[in-house]
């Protein structure tokens, strides 16, 4: 097998999958994006995976594509990044996160540029080391975004400071990605991997079927109109309401005792 370039360890119900190339700053290359979707793909059908954390090794999160593979690929002729092995492989890595049963959280631990910030507004959730820093570099490189980030960027920042953020590939420190909205948190570094933990466990203990619901939910709505939004929502309730976690949760609330949930 080619060296782990995706690390993915489950403990608790939280699968953390790392990116494992912390020599590169965990550039994205070939063999990573297949890598990572694989892992993703596993941990859609495992069932002690409730929760799913996406996050760096070393001092970066992720510096985007391998600006020396593209270099080293343009020399040699190769097509353009639209050939069929890189453009669906991205895609389907993002797709699968959206589409994924379980909650997934981006665990920025350092630097996140180009496609590295873009995988990390993929996620649904985003938590920050202050020590975090984030780029639409491609600006800087003469090329267009791609991993989603002309879609992800307008929705969490709005239209003006998206286009701001493009235009000047200029870099983001991390209270400055808080006060904007590009992520939900930011913690001091020493106490970042702690805080992560914490936040996933606390997912991980919610209600699976209830989640996955939502989940669902939030990112079809975002197309929808308000009546379709709420016949969605009577079907999603409709569905957790015969489920034992429901009876769990209401038996929690009467009894005054933490809800433990099965996900059945």
């Amino acid at each position: 097998m080619a060296h782990a370039l995706i690390q993915v360890d489950v403990q608790q119900g939280v699968a953390t999958v790392t990116l494992n190339r912390p020599e590169r700053l965990n550039a994205i290359g070939a063999d990573m994006r297949e890598q990572l979707h694989a892992a993703l793909e596993r941990l859609e059908h495992d069932a002690a995976a409730r929760v799913v954390v996406i996050t760096g090794a070393g001092r970066a999160f992720s510096s985007g594509g391998d600006v020396k593979e593209m270099a080293e690929r343009r020399a040699a002729g190769a097509p353009t990044r639209r050939e069929p092995e890189v453009v669906p492989m991205r895609d389907r890595i993002l797709l699968r996160m959206q589409q994924l049963s379980k909650p997934v959280i981006a665990a920025v631990n350092g630097v996140a540029t180009g496609a590295g910030m873009n995988l990390a507004l993929g996620a649904d959730l985003r938590i920050a080391s202050d020590k975090a820093v984030f780029g639409q570099v491609f600006v800087k490189r003469g090329l267009h975004p791609d991993w989603g980030g002309t879609y992800f960027l307008t929705r969490l920042v709005g239209l003006s400071k998206a286009l701001e953020l493009i235009f000047f590939g200029e870099l983001v420190p991390a209270e400055e990605a808080l006060r904007i909205g590009l992520v939900n948190r930011v913690v001091p570094d020493a106490e970042f991997g702690a805080a992560v933990r914490d936040w996933a466990e606390a997912l991980a203990a919610g209600p699976p079927i209830s989640l996955r619901l939502a989940k669902r939910g939030v990112y079809r709505n975002l197309q929808a109109d308000l009546a379709s939004a709420l016949e969605y929502e009577t079907y999603a309730q409709q569905i957790v309401w015969q489920s034992e976690d429901a009876g769990e949760g209401i038996r929690a609330f009467v009894e005054k005792r933490p809800p433990r949930f099965q996900g059945r």
